[in-house]
């Protein structure tokens, strides 16, 4: 199985292109031939589709502690309103509902409980601690219209709680350890994000939410990870080969060696082919592209932000990936960045920008965690927009 690590961009040579140096610091190469030899001329505009009345049907996938509570929060911004519980219900639901979006977390379908699993010797992310079938059943029920009793775990007590109902809503998004685990759920999905943070920058996070937040000792942590660690290879990981958007955090490569990992390098991974989304693209769809962007335009210190765009392969499959190392100073300026971006799925623009600046208080907002978080939610307003054929206004 390849991992995000050894990808390997497309070079000149292998795909006969020719090499020019564009205005500023950006660096093109473009591509005379795909892979295999094919054109790279890629479909114009979107793909007519059939109206489809059903809820559209999105799959999370991270790891604990990689940042889906706040990613949840920026997609559901998008779409206007405030998530939240459900009124009159069980005050530890994990369910938040706004008017378009229902969001689940996927822990409901655990079938032990805290103490179940701690006699049984397995951790919460080990497929024996899960009720797939049960999933599967209650996504295609939704799917189908359907109302549902959906479980609730409580991560307060460890128990399971009794079911909540939920009833269809417009965009329904599982979010969890295992929505592209199990084929059945897998299959009922419309578009896939998974989110992949690498160890270091995991380990930075955790030492920073439970040593602050939550008083836990360094000890506690490092066994923490190292306990789930197995398990997470083994289910979790192996997941991200079936989403339609990957992104990757890693450290920066702009700081030697850098220990603190406050500076991020976030990659945007796109898969190819998905008729409900058309991937964005960094000044020329296919072209292999280094940009730095321009100090006058954009404030910057140390160490500054660099761009990088071009077709790529993950997983066997034809991707491209958007790059982006350093973070902004000043996030009004992200405009000039968005300027530079196509295919963004923004209505408006300047709307990538706007959505930044709303949210800007969230983790992530000065880097491309953010940004990139900001867009696939545009990208699931795109896909909902296809599969329904109804329009959604901009939220300002």
């Amino acid at each position: 199985m390849e991992s995000a690590s050894t990808m390997r961009p497309a070079s000149a040579r292998s795909l006969g292109a020719s090499t020019f140096q564009g205005t500023g610091r950006v660096r093109f190469v473009q591509v005379a031939a795909g892979r295999g030899g094919r054109a790279t001329a890629r479909r114009s505009g979107p793909v007519a589709v059939v109206a489809e009345d059903r809820p559209v049907i999105i799959g999370l996938a991270a790891d604990s502690g990689c940042g889906k509570s706040t990613f949840m929060r920026r997609v559901t911004g998008v779409f206007g309103g405030t998530p939240t519980p459900p009124s009159g219900g069980n005050p530890d639901s994990n369910t938040l509902l706004s008017e378009m979006t229902t969001v689940i977390c996927l822990d409901d379908y655990h079938c032990l409980d805290r103490y179940g699993r701690k006699e049984k010797n397995v951790t919460a992310l080990a497929p024996e601690a899960q009720n797939f079938d049960l999933m599967a059943e209650q996504v295609q029920a939704i799917r189908d219209g359907k109302a549902i009793q959906k479980p609730i775990y409580n991560h307060v007590s460890g128990l399971l709680d009794p079911p909540e109902e939920i009833t269809p809503p417009k965009i329904y998004v599982i979010e969890g350890l295992h929505p592209f685990y199990d084929e059945r759920v897998r299959d009922l999905l419309d578009f896939s994000i998974y989110l992949d943070v690498s160890d270091e920058v995991k380990f930075a996070w955790k030492i920073q939410r439970d040593m602050a937040e939550r008083g836990h000792s360094l000890e506690s942590i490092k066994a923490s990870i190292e306990a789930r660690k197995p398990d997470f290879n083994a289910y979790i990981d192996p997941q991200k080969q079936y989403a339609d958007m990957v992104i990757e955090v890693l450290p920066t490569q702009l700081i030697p060696d850098d220990q603190e990992k406050k500076i991020l390098r976030v990659r945007l991974i796109q898969k190819e082919g998905n008729k409900n989304f058309d991937p964005l693209y960094l000044f020329d769809e296919g072209s292999t592209i280094s940009w730095i962007p321009c100090g006058r335009k954009l404030t910057c210190s140390f160490p500054g932000i660099k761009f990088f765009y071009g077709p790529d392969t993950y997983f066997d499959e034809e991707v491209s990936v958007l790059e982006m190392d350093g973070q902004f100073d000043k996030l009004e300026e992200l405009i000039y960045v968005e300027s530079h971006l196509s295919s963004t799925s923004a209505k408006f623009y300047g709307e990538i920008t706007q959505q930044m600046l709303k949210n800007s208080g969230f983790p992530g907002s000065t880097n491309g965690t953010g940004l990139f978080q900001t867009i696939v939610g545009l990208k699931i307003r795109e896909v909902y927009e296809r599969i329904s054929q109804k329009e959604v206004l901009p939220v300002s």
